[in-house]
């Protein structure tokens, strides 16, 4: 039913103030989760979901950003020349091919649906993925591929969702189901950070996206939400309102926000004792101060 989906957003120009002062210079979204940064599993999962072309939506100070998908000739010919054939594999998973990606700024913070409409030149009128960096998500199948394969079914808009204790509800995107059951949902109604008492449900949006091009055409109207910023959640609700369907997908995952400190410490935790060469070390450590913490 659904269009094939093969370009994703990537909204990267907000500065990381939270963690200051390492994003004085480093971009957040190069941030290293273990040994890769916050960057590459979004682009892993992407790819995962069969995603060929990438938009990322930058903002001033994102250079290293841009420059860490280009090729490295002199790190990678001092690779080979040492016969560490391992790291240049690993190197090579971080190249994107000329042509496939590319940046669009976003000139003031002026929301995140304000950050998607920056790139509507390069939508065209085709379905397209929004990928939010800082919502990790460790799955067996990739979240975003988990939805495109939802979405041929679907076609229309679809949104990723968790349920998120009451009292977190204003912190998030929340939706209003028809019915709350299994893990595709007919949404109804969408509101941005509701108050906890006004809040349709528990079931939070969280930063995956995929979206009709119709969308786009609603941010154009730029109209401010919440926080007197450009809601994506609003853009998405007005389909609603105008007759086209939205859904959203309860994925199989755990997601780490990390876009906080402590998101990014328990991922860190998580994704390392994940990884079968740290594993031992790392588990034994935890244990050990796991008496003093009390």
């Amino acid at each position: 039913m659904g269009n094939k989906v093969t370009t994703a957003i990537f909204p990267v120009a907000g500065m990381g103030t939270r963690f200051l002062p390492a994003t004085k210079s480093v971009p957040k979204e190069i941030m290293t989760l273990v040994d890769r940064p916050l960057i590459q599993y979004a682009i892993d999962e992407a790819r995962a979901a069969g995603i060929t072309e990438f938009i990322f939506v930058t903002s001033r100070g994102k250079g290293a950003l841009e420059d860490y998908f280009d090729l490295a000739p002199n790190l990678e010919e001092e690779l080979r020349r040492k016969g560490k054939d391992d790291l240049l594999k690993v190197l090579e998973e971080t190249n994107m091919d000329s042509g496939t990606i590319a940046y669009v700024r976003q000139h003031k913070a002026l929301g995140l649906g304000h950050a998607v409409w920056c790139a509507r030149r390069l939508i065209g009128d085709q379905p397209f993925a929004v990928i939010l960096p800082d919502d990790v998500i460790a799955a067996e199948k990739p979240c975003l591929q988990q939805m495109v394969e939802a979405y041929q079914e679907t076609g229309g808009n679809m949104v990723a969702a968790m349920e998120v204790a009451p009292e977190k509800t204003s912190s998030y995107g929340i939706l209003d189901v028809v019915s709350d059951e299994g893990n595709l949902l007919e949404v109804k109604g969408m509101v941005e950070k509701p108050k906890v008492e006004d809040t349709p449900s528990n079931l939070a949006v969280i930063g995956r996206y995929i979206l009709a091009p119709t969308v786009l055409k609603n941010l154009d109207e730029m109209k401010k939400g919440a926080g007197g910023e450009i809601q994506l959640t609003d853009a998405i609700a007005a389909d609603l309102d105008q007759g086209r369907k939205v859904h959203g997908y309860r994925f199989a995952g755990q997601r780490f926000d990390c876009g906080s400190k402590s998101g990014f410490l328990q991922a860190t935790v998580s994704y390392g004792l994940a990884r079968a060469e740290l594993r031992d070390d790392l588990a034994a450590y935890l244990k050990s101060i796991v008496p003093s913490l009390d």
